[in-house]
């Protein structure tokens, strides 16, 4: 199947989604909470991407919803609450620089549906009986939930705007636009590295001379800033805003981290003198 024909198939499936969510959302029956509607058609949409990566064989139609599904929740709660304000635009703001990049280079990344990320694969390969089951809660379910988690931050924004803009929204903004900007580096560098690379040679070049999972530190970066921002609009509440941040990157340190360390040591032997110079995450100066 071609790419452009596979493109058309995943937008097709991702129409639909987004359709049965927002069906819920205007005809289902309320919860009177909010953010429980909101979950529940997030979680709806999910199982129609799930049913789309079924019938098509390939659970890589999942990585779209992580950019695509959080401006639309956003939208909604927005919409809903009839919010107004500086605070919520700068949020709009910054989440659109992040869906756009990320989308944008997803679509451009990804040869077609005969292709399927690698550690997808190996999630279901390994899991017997219960490859139906892991490839539903492990690829789909489990990342839905925390995107949603990391977006109770814009929820607070948008629902409970009860403090001015001050000095924490702007360095929030500037967080989250310099986030989306070291994750656009940190691909195009790679992306330019890809295409020149020789056989076995790894990537220890601009960001990724400073740590080498720039592009994870971005993405981090981005959800922290939606953070700050939740921060600013409630104060009082520090004490869970950060919650969805720190599982965000619990998840990329001890699972998506672990798992491409060890595929780039079993792959590339030179990828070891990588690791004893490049810190792991945070950049740094390589020893």
């Amino acid at each position: 199947m071609s790419r452009t024909a596979s493109l058309a198939r995943v937008t097709a499936a991702y129409v639909v989604a987004l359709a049965v969510g927002w069906t819920w959302l205007a005809a289902g029956p309320s919860t009177d909470h909010l953010w429980l509607d909101t979950l529940i058609a997030d979680l709806l949409a999910t199982l129609v991407i799930f049913g789309a990566s079924r019938l098509w064989k390939n659970s890589s139609l999942y990585d779209a919803y992580w950019s695509v599904v959080p401006p639309a929740i956003l939208a909604y709660w927005w919409a809903e609450a009839g919010t107004d304000g500086l605070r919520v635009w700068l949020v709009a703001l910054v989440m659109a620089a992040w869906a756009i990049r990320l989308t944008g280079h997803w679509a451009n990344g990804w040869p077609g549906l005969h292709h399927e990320d690698w550690r997808y694969v190996d999630l279901k390969q390994n899991a017997g009986r219960l490859e139906p089951l892991i490839d539903l809660m492990g690829i789909h379910v489990f990342p839905t939930l925390q995107v949603f988690l990391a977006m109770t931050p814009v929820y607070v924004v948008t629902v409970r705007p009860d403090h001015d803009t001050g000095w924490l929204d702007v360095v929030a903004c500037v967080v989250g636009l310099g986030a989306v900007l070291f994750e656009h580096v940190a691909d195009v560098q790679m992306l330019a590295f890809v295409h020149d690379r020789q056989p076995g040679q790894v990537m220890d070049r601009g960001l990724w001379g400073w740590s080498r999972h720039p592009n994870y530190v971005g993405e981090v970066g981005f959800w922290f800033s939606l953070a700050l921002f939740g921060l600013a609009a409630r104060p009082d509440e520090w004490w869970w805003i950060f919650v969805g941040t720190i599982t965000m990157l619990g998840m990329f340190l001890f699972a998506s981290i672990p798992m491409m360390e060890k595929r780039s040591l079993e792959r590339r032997p030179d990828y070891a003198q990588v690791v004893e110079r490049v810190p792991v995450f945070l950049p740094w100066r390589p020893r």
